[in-house]
């Protein structure tokens, strides 16, 4: 069973942020599902994958095409894991379950911690998800870098 990472954006966007995480990711010859929870802002995240300030290439399309499978990186709003991933990312407010996290190698929940609603449903995840017995990091950048600040086994 892989373990659920909060990150809790505060200096970063989340672009800059995905584009670090995706990196690593990748690294690991991971297939990932960014999940989304809203199906207006794949095109959005789409673009800064594509462009802005990434200083590497990160393969992936948006999920609905004729080779999802094969993505590296399927951005979605459907929890089916089309392209066989070990990891999954969730943003704007996308969910997973217990009974899902036990699937992934490791589940990255990226919220922005400048807005209230995400804040909340990011603590209601961390209470459900840890309340069931997932193994869950906190990771904050308040003081300017990431810092675990902390773990529930």
């Amino acid at each position: 069973m892989g373990a659920v990472y909060f990150y809790h954006l505060t200096n970063s966007s989340l672009g800059q942020t995905l584009s670090q995480l995706l990196g690593r990711t990748l690294q690991n010859n991971w297939r990932v599902q960014l999940r989304s929870g809203q199906q207006n802002a794949l095109a959005r995240l789409d673009a800064q994958l594509w462009g802005g300030n990434n200083p590497q290439f990160l393969p992936h399309g948006i999920s609905g095409g004729a080779h999802d499978a094969d993505q590296p990186v399927l951005l979605t709003t459907d929890p089916e894991n089309t392209n066989n991933a070990k990891a999954l990312m969730l943003v704007h407010g996308a969910k997973t379950t217990p009974d899902e996290a036990i699937k992934y190698e490791r589940i990255s929940l990226v919220f922005n911690g400048n807005d209230e609603a995400e804040l909340q449903a990011a603590r209601a995840e961390w209470k459900a998800l840890t309340d069931a017995g997932v193994a869950a990091k906190y990771w904050s950048q308040a003081s300017g870098r990431w810092e675990m600040k902390a773990e529930k086994n």
